[in-house]
């Protein structure tokens, strides 16, 4: 891994951009429209990597991008769930 990539490494930056996803789907916007703009298929990501074969760089920038967009999803999802279930308990 280099050096630049650690220094901007944000832990957190997953949980505050679902928690900007999550404030949208507060404000009414639907969850599947919000999962769709969260997600990257995993048919685009075979395509951009197979587009990008002879650039092992890019293609480690594609990989690392997927995994993060697929936490984000994990962790909206994760608060969608939880805001449910605590409307069905009220």
């Amino acid at each position: 891994m280099s050096s630049a990539y650690l220094d901007d490494f944000d832990p957190m930056a997953p949980q505050r951009e679902a928690a900007l996803f999550y404030a949208l789907f507060l404000r009414g916007h639907s969850a599947e429209g919000l999962r769709r703009d969260i997600d990257v298929p995993k048919k685009l990501l075979d395509k951009m990597l197979k587009r990008h074969r002879n650039e092992s760089a890019v293609q480690a920038k594609l990989q690392r991008v997927y995994y993060y967009r697929k936490q984000v999803l994990a962790i909206f999802d994760e608060l969608v769930t939880r805001e449910r279930i605590r409307e069905r308990i009220q």
